[in-house]
């Protein structure tokens, strides 16, 4: 009956929400109220009484009819359904109290609620409020084990017990198959030891209170049930990657676990619980790059256990090292010295990130070794031996390390031989464009190494070159103009370096060369020059390549202009291989002074000059022609006037002969001065001191010869007859030993002889007796005139004494 009357209700409010006026327009529809909400169900246990207390939600409700249900069990049979007044609490809440016929604690009792106004039909039911006081059965019964060491039993226990509810409620587990006694459990989970070598377990959880109990049973096997429980151990996170480890619980075998990085990427893996924590290295991760990662795993693939909590890391800094090395050959046999070169190289918010320190390892004969370094230094010198040799090198950051890098010294090889060293074109303003030839070995790409040629303190430089490139551009800002630099092109395969190619240029030739030294002394003829000189041509300290020497040559006077002069007068050679040190400059003149100007050329023109004078030889066989020619000519002249000798003869006679009839003889003449000077020790011959002059007058005719005072005239014969009478002329100046010039004189002319007074006596004064010693009988004369002559010609001899002075 009261379910026909709940039934009529809602139809007749259907047909008011649907129904049609009589014009055939449909009505406005009904307003209906909205769904009421039961706020609170209390039970009072001393009165058997329920507090039931619900909200309208709409301010118009207020003041109507309310309509309320109660209902016991779960299939919510209806025991009272009545329209009350309820007491209003607030502004929209009311509050409606019932009392039960039964002891609440007997069975559950469930309440619901609806409103009616004047105006509308019934709102909707509230949802059923429940007061849950038999116990509930436990429901959602499931064991399982994590460690295969003990199992545990999870339900979901029902309802909640009110707070003031003294009934109160206690759950035990059986497990029905084995001698374990009742196990008390908490209120939602339970906890028993397993038995060795049971794998089927049948369990019962039962749950009672004073008003009953209610159980639930579950059967299981303990190999399918079981879910691993990882914890983490350790998360350790790099640049790009990060170590993971954590531990399952239990003695758990051949587990398979998936890990989550940021819940984007899942990694399955195969790891045991019994020989330590699972490991894995999760890769391809940004740097400086926040992430969390979680973990679970699974005995059979399709059980997993829970995922652990997420476990938050950060990713390092990008940092990485550029490695090179330096390798020297002791003069110890097989021993080298290693020397290790790297660089920082950091990127994004690393930038400003140092390392403390650096860490060196490599493995000489499988021994593993370690160097620390100080955060400062960026090179490590080992010593090895002629084995192969792997290195690896780390940075130790304030945030964990830098990526490892790794480098191997290969075997020492004593066959490897340099290879030739190529020159490069100067560079242009981009800088140094290398190239190299391919090479078909590397697996490993390139390294190009560059310093400054000849510079002991010039850093080595270096840049790693990928796999498939071989060429190269280095910008022209890292060089200086003017300095040489070297390249060494190395291919890289897994056993090391193997240097391929040396190369040498300048960014910038200059033109300020020094100058060469000459080797002296020069080898000179009349009419070339040979110079030589040294220069270091590969000298690297050059500022540009040497491509030959100019040699300037100019003729020195008084204008001479400087060397590399454009004068007319200045001629060049230039020698245009730069190891060849010596030229021969020709066409030169004999007895000619030259001055040489040697200079270094580069391609941007002569360097400084280094200059030397030097005077050509004389040419004696041209002068031995000209000799020779002129003794030529002289003899042909002599034999032309070889027919004229005789009319020559006579004209030479007339000119350079003494007079005719006068001999001099000449050795009677020096007889006769020894024996005048022995006679007369203390009278020597003297320069003439004076040019006083006596004339003597000679009379007409002399028969005899007189007594002869000039020794000059006692040497002196007129022996040739033949020649007519000649007599001596005066002559200025004349002195006795003087060849006077013959003439031809009447017979009675006057012979005028003029002596020197000094010539036969000293300025010194002597006594008159001294000057008288000698007389005229002591002076015998030295010649006769001839019998022909004494009658044609008279000749008075004498001289002048010191006393008529």
């Amino acid at each position: 009956m009261e379910s026909f009357r709940i039934s009529f209700i809602n139809l007749f409010w259907l047909y008011l929400r649907f129904s049609e006026d009589h014009g055939g327009r449909c009505s406005d529809t009904v307003w209906q109220l909205p769904e009421p909400t039961i706020s609170h169900l209390d039970a009072v246990s001393d009165k058997q009484s329920l507090v039931v207390s619900w909200l309208l939600n709409h301010s118009s409700s207020a003041g109507g009819i309310n309509e309320i249900q109660i209902s016991r069990t779960e299939d919510h049979v209806i025991i009272y359904n009545k329209n009350v007044s309820a007491r209003s609490v607030g502004s929209h809440g009311y509050q409606w109290t019932w009392t039960s016929d039964l002891p609440l604690e007997c069975v559950d009792h469930f309440v619901r609620v609806r409103h009616f106004d004047n105006r509308s039909v019934p709102s909707p039911w509230s949802k059923w409020k429940a007061n849950s006081v038999p116990p509930q059965k436990p429901r959602n019964l499931s064991c399982a084990t994590s460690s295969m060491t003990t199992v545990t039993c999870t339900w979901d226990p029902g309802r909640k017990q009110h707070p003031h509810d003294r009934n109160k409620r206690t759950y035990t587990l059986h497990v029905e198959n084995t001698d374990l006694a009742p196990i008390k459990c908490q209120t939602w989970s339970c906890t028993f030891p397993s038995i060795p070598h049971l794998n089927e377990y049948n369990v019962t959880v039962v749950v009672k209170d004073k008003l009953g109990e209610e159980a639930e049973s579950y059967s299981f096997n303990i190999s399918d049930r079981v879910f691993p429980v990882a914890e983490w151990d350790s998360v350790s996170p790099g640049v790009t990657d990060a170590n993971m480890s954590w531990i399952i619980q239990g003695n758990l075998t051949q587990l398979l676990c998936q890990l989550t990085v940021n819940t984007k990427a899942t990694t399955v893996l195969n790891c045991s619980g019994i020989n330590g924590p699972c490991k894995v290295k999760v890769e391809h991760l940004l740097p400086s790059t926040h992430y969390s990662t979680r973990v679970r795993c699974s005995a059979n693939g399709m059980l997993w256990g829970n995922w652990t909590q997420p476990e938050p890391f950060t990713t390092y800094p990008l940092v990485t090292l550029n490695l090179w090395r330096k390798i020297k050959q002791l003069s110890y046999p097989y021993t080298r010295q290693v020397t290790l070169l790297w660089k920082m190289d950091a990127s994004g918010s690393a930038t400003t990130e140092t390392a403390k320190a650096y860490t060196v390892q490599w493995w000489p004969e499988g021994k593993n070794k370690t160097v620390w370094t100080d955060g400062g230094q960026t090179q490590a010198e080992v010593s090895i031996g002629p084995q192969q040799c792997d290195f690896t090198v780390k940075a130790v950051l304030h945030a964990g390390s830098s990526i490892p890098a790794h480098i191997t010294i290969p075997k020492l090889d004593d066959r490897e031989n340099l290879p030739e060293e190529k020159r490069l074109s100067s560079g242009s303003a981009a800088g140094f464009n290398l190239s190299w030839s391919e090479w078909d070995e590397p697996t490993c790409g390139y390294t190009v190494e560059w310093c400054i040629l000849g510079d002991p303190v010039s850093p080595l430089q270096w840049k790693h070159i990928p796999e498939g490139n071989n060429t190269l551009l280095l910008p022209a800002g890292h060089f200086k103009p003017g300095c040489r630099y070297t390249f060494n092109i190395y291919g890289c395969t897994e056993n090391g370096h193997r240097l391929l190619e040396i190369q040498t240029g300048y960014s910038q030739e200059l033109g300020a060369v020094p100058s060469p030294s000459l080797v002296e002394p020069v080898q000179t003829t009349s009419s070339s020059v040979t110079l030589e000189w040294r220069y270091s041509e590969d000298d690297p300290s050059h500022v540009a390549f040497i491509t030959g020497y100019l040699v300037s040559v100019k003729e020195v006077g008084p204008n001479m202009l400087p060397c590399h002069s454009t004068a007319m007068d200045v001629f060049n050679v230039s020698v245009a291989d730069p190891r060849r040190k010596s030229v021969t400059v020709e066409g030169l003149k004999q007895s000619q002074e030259y001055t040489f100007c040697v200079s270094a050329l580069t391609k941007n023109g002569p360097g400084q000059p280094t200059s030397i004078t030097i005077t050509t030889r004389t040419n004696y066989s041209a002068q031995l022609v000209k000799i020779l020619t002129f003794t030529l000519f002289l003899l042909s002249c002599i034999i032309l006037l070889w027919c004229q000798r005789k009319l020559l003869k006579r004209r030479l006679t007339e000119v350079f002969v003494y007079p005719a009839g006068m001999s001099i003889k000449t050795p009677e003449l020096i007889s006769f001065l020894q024996q005048t000077g022995e006679r007369v020790p203390s009278h020597k011959m003297e320069e003439c001191i004076t040019c006083d002059i006596e004339i003597l007058n000679s009379h007409r005719p002399l028969l005899k010869p007189s007594t002869l005072r000039d020794p000059v005239f006692m040497s002196t014969q007129f022996s040739d007859s033949s020649l007519s009478p000649l007599c001596v002329v005066p002559v200025k100046d004349y002195c006795p030993h003087s060849v006077t010039p013959p003439c031809e004189r009447p017979a009675l002319q006057q012979i005028t002889c003029m002596t020197n007074r000094s010539y036969f006596y000293p300025m010194v004064d002597e006594s008159s007796q001294t000057r008288g010693e000698m007389t005229s009988s002591e002076v015998k004369p030295s010649f006769d005139l001839s019998d022909g002559q004494q009658s044609s010609c008279t000749v008075t001899y004498g001289y002048v004494s010191n006393d008529t002075l």
